[in-house]
C-alpha cells in the first residue's frame, strides 16, 4: 500500500492507483466525469479536465485521473488555483449543453448537476456564450435515442460499450465543435443487445443516451 497526505489527511491505496481514485476511495470528493471504477493512470483519458489536483513538487495542477499514486506525495484538491480550473472546464462544458433539466431522465442523478453544487457555481455558463448542436435527437439507432446537447463528450458509453462487447458499437464521429457519438452497426438485429445490455445507458453520466419507448420515433 501507498501512503500519502491529501489535504491534510493521510490515506493508503494501492500501489498503481491514481490519485483520483485514491481519494475518491477515501472518501475524499473530486470532480470528474470520464473515470471509470477500475482505471489506472495508463488508462486515464483526461478528457473532461475536471480532476485537477496540486502535487507538492510537480509545479501547476495536474488531472488526478493521471498521475500515479506514490509514497510520500502530498496532495491539494482545494487551491485556488484548482477551484480555478474547474470552474473554467465546468463552464465550457455547460456552454455547449443545454440545461433543461426536469424533463430529462438524468435529472437528480446527473453529474454536472453535481459538480456545479460542489463548485458552487450553478448550471450557467457565463462569461462563454452557450452554443447548441444540431439535430436535437438523433433517431438513427434502432433502439436508442442519442442527445447530442446533453452528452460530455466524456467517452464513458464508447468504453463501456468496447468492454462489453467484441466489437463496440459506439463511438466517437466528427471534429472540434460537431463531435458526437456514432454508430458502427445500427442493425435492428445487433442493437436488440443493446437492450439488454444497458451498460452504455446506465454509465452516461447526463442522459445523453435514452432507451427509446414504444411509439417514439
Amino acid at each position: 500500500m501507498i501512503t500519502l497526505t491529501v489535504d491534510d489527511r493521510t490515506i493508503q491505496a494501492p500501489a498503481g492507483n491514481s490519485v483520483l481514485s485514491a481519494c475518491l476511495s477515501a472518501g475524499i470528493y473530486i470532480p470528474h466525469l470520464c473515470w471509470l471504477e477500475g482505471d489506472t493512470p495508463a488508462d486515464a483519458p483526461a478528457a473532461c479536465r475536471l480532476c485537477f489536483v496540486e502535487i507538492d513538487g510537480l509545479g501547476e495542477p495536474l488531472a488526478a485521473c493521471a498521475v500515479t499514486v506514490e509514497n510520500g506525495m502530498t496532495v491539494h484538491t482545494a487551491t485556488e488555483a484548482v477551484r480555478s480550473l474547474q470552474k473554467t472546464a465546468l463552464k465550457l462544458l455547460l456552454s455547449v449543453h443545454r440545461v433543461e433539466c426536469k424533463p430529462c431522465p438524468a435529472n437528480r442523478a446527473c453529474q454536472l448537476q453535481t459538480i456545479a453544487a460542489f463548485l458552487g457555481t450553478g448550471l450557467g455558463c457565463k462569461p462563454f456564450e452557450r452554443v447548441l448542436k444540431e439535430p436535437e435527437v438523433d433517431s438513427r439507432h434502432p433502439v436508442l435515442d442519442y442527445y447530442p446537447n446533453r452528452c460530455v463528450l466524456c467517452g464513458i458509453c464508447v468504453r463501456i460499450c468496447r468492454q462489453q462487447h467484441p466489437l463496440s458499437r459506439l463511438s466517437f464521429a466528427g471534429r472540434g465543435f460537431d463531435t458526437v457519438v456514432g454508430y458502427f452497426d445500427a442493425d435492428p438485429v445487433v442493437a436488440a443487445d443493446c437492450l439488454s445490455c444497458r451498460a452504455c445507458l446506465d454509465a452516461c453520466p447526463t442522459g445523453a443516451l435514452v432507451q427509446r419507448t414504444e411509439g417514439d420515433g
